[in-house]
């Protein structure tokens, strides 16, 4: 990344990073687990499932955040890469339009070429041997 981010930022993306891993889920199979464990263990079963419930609320609403903060830097870089092929497109098109100069400038070259061959032939330009044409006057 080409930004400078802000420590805060800089934590929420590698949590992010770390909510998509194996490990996350572990953790989060452990967690799902202790909760009801705990009501065997002699917790209330109300209070547990309280407090069960409030945690995912909370983590749903940490989550959705988490996965909109994904879905901005993605949208940010798609834009780059948007910029970046229209940048590509429009050297492309001056490349072309180059390409077209140059192919126009050949066949006119052709064709002066064609009327010097046709000069000299007639006899009105004639070669002096050292590459330069003196024109022949009747």
């Amino acid at each position: 990344m080409s930004k400078r981010f802000a420590p805060l930022e800089k934590i929420s993306f590698k949590l992010v990073e770390w909510v998509g891993t194996p490990y996350s889920v572990i953790i989060h199979t452990i967690i799902f687990l202790a909760f009801p464990a705990a009501a065997l263990l002699g917790f209330e079963f109300r209070s547990v499932l309280l407090i069960f419930t409030t945690w995912l609320s909370v983590e749903a609403i940490y989550l959705a955040i988490f996965i909109q903060m994904s879905v901005n830097r993605n949208t940010e870089s798609l834009e780059e890469v948007e910029e970046d092929i229209e940048d590509i497109q429009e050297d492309a098109s001056e490349e072309e339009e180059a390409h077209k100069v140059l192919l126009h400038i050949g066949q006119q070259m052709k064709v002066i070429q064609h009327e010097i061959d046709v000069l000299k032939k007639s006899g009105v330009l004639k070669s002096s041997g050292n590459g330069t044409h003196k024109i022949h006057k009747s």
